[in-house]
């Protein structure tokens, strides 16, 4: 960074002085951190250059090492700062997978010599979208349609594009998000429903799509949040079979969300407010074919889809006169239906174009004449799929239904597992794979290296009712050898490296299939045994992929249905922790989500299963601590510590000792809660995903923030400044929501013991963000209460009661105590400060018989100073204030807590001045 001293680069209603370390706002200065400010300067260097974050980490962090979760905070810290994206304003944009550049007009001033001003730059356009398959090379015949649709899709709210199967309205769908891209800023979503079988997960797989991570109960409320005040097209495909569940979530998006916009592809209108709809027709074909050139006949799309799709199939082909009929011909005969047109196109390169034709003929001229009903177009493909059915060998046939039982994609271990059996060998499945394959009725994917197949969703369900007509026993047959694949690559992952679980998306591509999976090992032709089984080894994908809803749904399903057998199995005591554990998130904690958490606890007692013993202890301090049962928890990590040390292992003595002296942290104990949260994070090995989602939360995060807490009672103010700002750091690259908001809350409180409001306040913008980004219920109510406490830290009442009431009325209907007494001292001080005194006493009161009783007494020490200047301003003398503070500073001191001494001491001091007051 080698500006001159005097140079300033405007933007906006900024400018930014390298050489003085200043940003200023229309000439005011703006509070910037050290490291938002070199970004900031790197990145207005050159405008319009998009930096590589290597590049940027290298410039800006080059005194340490730091990973791009560090890079990201500073980012979006640095955009909410500049008010990126607020009333239009663009300074920084993405390219996904690459880095940044700065995108608003920058003007020089300051330099040597003379130099005109930088011109305004061009905002770059990312390279990716959001989640958007790759568009075909050449969309054929939906010119007009993809016209009218980029003319009203922007300012239209929703959009169904409707018409039977088969016309192509994904294939339209994917090219207009592609040409809408740059009007939503790259911020486009395409949602693929045609592999849900499940309607009650419509809204997650829309969060997933969008690359959100709920982990809440309520996933509408996590995709209202992104996209509340931003632009964003929502691409929702194949909605016909839940179009109930998603014409609801549509309706939410309509009212809440202005700047979003819906496009759906449906058999139906979606039949909501502000939809418009287009029905899309047929391709285009020649309905007089005699007197028409080989050259007018090609002009029709019909036609030109046709030879496309056959000269891609067999390249020797020869489109002569002759040919050109017969093609207009088929496509007549096929209604300028699409896919049928692409399949029959397709056995051109096997059977020729006159064989072709002829066979068509035969096999279709009497069910045309006898099947043109309501719906023509859905019995053309009927027909053509029957027509091409009966084109198959029989292993074809049968390999081809029961790949039907497949949701999404499968891979060829799973295809020879499930399609194999005493009939049908694994070589002889392998050949008809093959085959299936080239006659296109099987397709792969290789997009992303993954080796996978699927069927079309029309193939997928013609096929699975061939397999239906068959009997039932085979086709229970085929969905148990799925239901046993997919429980067998469950049980295996759980078995192997934690790594495993790290990358969500193969887990992610597979969640069609477990569901359905789960659904018929649990329906009424099911396998108990399986079910029990594959519940279990599904919660950890659901948990990974913070499907909260559906891994309780499933695991309660399990427990509801146990018999005598499988009581007391690991596989239980999987299914009572997933099943407290998703009750903790989704319901709040309530006594069924304790109950299966110590269920799970007693089973692995009985079972001599350390490891789990240690898990589950976690989670039920952590479930005690928050519901105020301080003195449980404190056992509970007793407990633990006995358990970890008999293991033996570091990582159990980190996660015991996070426990302990987390506790002794809020008994008030700080001389043992010190070296008991250092050991801890000495002994736990760094934070991953895969980790957390194991024992639930971040136990080495949690050690680090409370120890900043413990630092700062202990009079280290500037070590639990540090600690507290790598809690933050270390959560937000972990991305993991309730680990980030549990870092927040505990960084919050120690810049608002340091009385570093502005820190706080950048602290409370994150975490509320965070928590109504994720519909995590009692921190977003949370959240409310800081935001009061902040106000009456800054002297300002009024409004700030009630929001301190509300909070506190909301945590405790939802059994969150962990914040209760923060948020009554902040309620005391405002009621003080409006001279309420006698209000403000009875609450004090109150709040410390209830730390009394319970175990919480960190705060006491606060507590008795705040009732002895409440005591000192309701009486003459000052003999009461007085004796309470001596008993403040007596336990304090028993506690170790010299921030809270100091103070008590400071507040003696001004009792013995005239003039002196309390508090």
């Amino acid at each position: 960074m080698d500006q001159q001293l005097g140079e300033r680069i405007c933007f906006g209603p900024f400018a930014l002085s390298p050489g003085a370390r200043l940003l200023t706002r229309d000439g005011a200065p703006v509070e910037i951190g050290g490291r938002s400010f070199d970004l900031l300067v790197v990145l207005t260097e050159q405008p319009g250059r998009v930096l590589s974050k290597r590049e940027l980490l290298k410039r800006v962090w080059s005194d340490v090492v730091v990973e791009d979760g560090s890079l990201r905070f500073h980012m979006a810290g640095l955009r909410k700062l500049l008010g990126d994206g607020v009333d239009g304003a663009r300074y920084i944009a993405t390219q996904v997978g690459v880095g940044y550049a700065f995108v608003a007009p920058v003007e020089r001033h300051g330099f040597a010599g003379t130099q005109a001003p930088e011109p305004a730059v061009e905002a770059p356009r990312p390279g990716t979208v959001l989640n958007l398959p790759a568009r075909l090379p050449h969309l054929i015949g939906r010119e007009r349609d993809l016209a009218f649709l980029e003319t009203r899709a922007v300012d239209t709210p929703v959009f169904s594009i409707v018409g039977p199967a088969g016309v192509g309205k994904t294939s339209l769908a994917i090219e207009i998000g592609h040409q809408l891209a740059p009007a939503f800023d790259e911020r486009v979503a395409f949602v693929d429903f045609s592999m849900l079988e499940n309607p009650t997960v419509v809204a997650s797989m829309i969060s997933g799509a969008m690359g959100l991570s709920a982990q809440s109960g309520d996933p509408l409320a996590v995709i209202l949040a992104h996209i509340r005040d931003r632009p964003f097209l929502l691409l929702l495909d194949n909605c016909e079979h839940v179009i109930i569940q998603i014409a609801e979530i549509v309706e939410r998006i309509v009212e809440e969300a202005p700047g979003a916009r819906v496009l759906a592809t449906s058999r139906e209108p979606l039949r909501v407010r502000g939809e418009h709809v287009l029905r899309l027709d047929a391709l285009a074909y020649p309905e007089e074919i005699s007197g028409l050139s080989r050259t007018e006949l090609l002009a029709f799309p019909a036609v030109e889809l046709f030879c496309e799709r056959a000269g891609a199939a067999d390249s020797t082909l020869v489109i002569d006169d002759e040919a050109a009929r017969l093609i207009a011909e088929l496509c007549q005969r096929l209604d300028g239906m699409a896919l049928p047109i692409e399949l029959a196109a397709v056995r051109v390169a096997t059977h020729g174009l006159a064989a072709t034709a002829r066979q068509l003929g035969e096999r279709f001229s009497l069910g045309w004449s006898g099947r043109r009903t309501a719906q023509p177009r859905q019995q053309t493909l009927q027909a053509t799929l029957d027509w091409s059915y009966d084109l198959l060998s029989e292993a074809e046939r049968v390999v081809l239904e029961r790949l039907s039982v497949f949701v999404g994609p499968f891979s060829i271990d799973a295809a020879l597992a499930v399609a194999a059996d005493a009939e049908i060998g694994s070589d002889a499945v392998a050949v008809a794979l093959d085959e299936l394959v080239s006659k296109s009725l099987v397709a792969p994917d290789r997009s992303r290296r993954t080796d996978t197949y699927r069927l079309l969703e029309m193939t997928r369900a013609h096929a699975r009712e061939k397999l239906r007509a068959r009997g039932l026993p085979l086709y229970a047959a085929a969905a148990r050898r799925h239901a046993a694949f997919f429980l067998a690559e469950l049980e295996a992952v759980a078995e192997q490296d934690e790594d495993v679980l790290q990358d969500t998306r193969p887990l992610r591509m597979q969640l069609g299939n477990i569901r359905s999976a789960l659904d018929w090992a649990f329906g009424q032709e099911g396998d108990a045994r399986i079910a029990f089984r594959l519940a279990a080894a599904s919660a950890p994908v659901f948990l990974n992929l913070s499907h909260m809803i559906e891994c309780r749904t499933w695991t309660a399903r399990a427990l509801a249905e146990i018999d005598d057998s499988q009581r007391g199995t690991a596989t239980e005591l999987e299914l009572q922790a997933a099943l407290g554990i998703t009750l903790m998130f989704t319901r709040g904690n309530s006594e069924a989500a304790g109950h299966a958490l110590v269920r799970a606890l007693e089973i692995a007692t009985a079972l001599d299963d350390r490891w789990n013993q240690l898990r589950l202890l976690g989670r039920l301090h952590i479930f005690h601590e928050r519901i105020g049962e301080y003195d449980i928890a404190m056992r509970q990590a007793e407990r633990a510590v006995e358990v970890a040390e008999a293991i033996g292992a570091p990582e159990a003595i980190g996660v015991a000792y996070s426990l302990a002296g987390i506790s002794h942290h809020l008994h008030g104990d700080q001389k043992r809660a010190r070296p008991a949260l250092e050991l801890s994070i000495r002994q736990s090995p760094p934070s991953i995903r895969s980790r957390t989602i194991h024992y639930g939360f971040d136990h080495r995060n949690r050690s680090i923030i409370a120890l900043a807490r413990t630092l700062w009672l202990v009079g280290d103010t500037e070590g639990a400044n540090r600690l507290a700002r790598q809690a933050v750091d270390e959560a937000t690259r972990l991305n993991h929501a309730v680990t980030h908001c549990i870092a927040l809350i505990w960084s919050l409180s120690v810049h608002l013991w340091m009385a570093d409001l502005a820190a706080a306040e950048a602290d409370l913008a994150a975490f509320n963000e965070c928590a109504e980004n994720n519909a995590l219920g009692p921190y977003v109510a949370a959240a409310a209460g800081f935001r009061g406490e902040l106000a009456i830290r800054r002297g300002q009442t009024g409004e700030a009661l009630d929001i301190l009431r509300d909070s506190l009325s909301r945590l405790r209907a939802a059994r969150y105590d962990l914040l209760t007494t923060t948020f009554s001292i902040a309620l005391a001080r405002g009621l003080v400060l409006e001279a309420r005194y006698p209000e403000a006493l009875e609450l004090i009161d109150a709040t410390i018989a209830r730390c009394t009783a319970n175990g919480e007494r960190v705060s006491l020490p606060e507590l008795l100073r705040l009732k002895a200047g409440i005591a000192a301003r309701c009486t003459s003398g000052t003999d009461a204030g007085r004796a309470l503070l001596e008993d403040a500073l007596a336990l304090a001191r028993t506690q170790g807590a010299l921030a809270w001494e100091h103070a008590i001491s400071a507040d003696l001091a001004a009792l013995s001045v005239p003039s002196g007051g309390t508090g």
